[in-house]
């Protein structure tokens, strides 16, 4: 019982989270503490995060074999609960993102986007590749979800008696790389279209 009770706290946590995240971008946005590029690249990040976390959710729910399972159940019955997985996860998406974007900002000459940078690809990839497997651990450790070990997706190491697996860490390998080249084009609309 107080297994069951930690993990619900942990989807409520993800769930409640993943919407005060999109909340805090609207209000800087909306009070100017960050431009109208992170604005856009927000929601570019939280479209990339659907053209994962919808196909994988639904392939979960229809797939004989599908990619990942629930250690233990979110506490809302489906579709209510894989309805909530797809748009949080995905508004986190776009939230880790941001926070590539801000070490973008950190840790490289200005300004940031303007062309093909070694030193901001470097980043965004190294970072994506670390946060996907804190992700992965986290969910991993509150025994909430694992990916499920197949030949298409090799398991990489056992963590808390459960499967890390390629597949995320593929995803969050091309995803950086796509994300980075909109980023590129986004800047250059945006200065154009002033």
């Amino acid at each position: 019982m107080k297994e069951i009770l930690k993990v619900a706290l942990f989807y409520w946590f993800i769930w409640i989270a993943g919407i005060l995240i999109c909340l805090t971008v609207y209000f800087l946005y909306k009070f100017q503490k960050i431009s109208k590029n992170f604005w856009y690249l927000f929601w570019t990040g939280f479209l990339l995060g659907l053209c994962w976390e919808l196909p994988l959710s639904i392939a979960n729910e229809i797939s004989s074999l599908p990619p990942a399972r629930f250690i233990i159940p979110p506490p809302l019955p489906s579709p209510v609960s894989t309805i909530l997985i797809i748009i949080t996860h995905s508004l986190w998406d776009g939230g880790l993102f941001l926070l590539g974007v801000l070490l973008i900002r950190i840790m490289c000459k200005k300004p940031i986007f303007e062309r093909f940078k070694s030193c901001e690809f470097a980043i965004m990839i190294i970072y994506s590749q670390v946060s996907e497997l804190i992700v992965e651990l986290t969910s991993t450790f509150s025994n909430a979800w694992e990916y499920i070990e197949y030949w298409w997706n090799p398991r990489l190491f056992i963590f808390n008696g459960h499967n890390i697996t390629l597949l995320p860490q593929l995803i969050w390998l091309a995803a950086p790389i796509i994300f980075y080249f909109i980023a590129l084009k986004l800047r250059k609309w945006l200065l154009n279209d002033k």
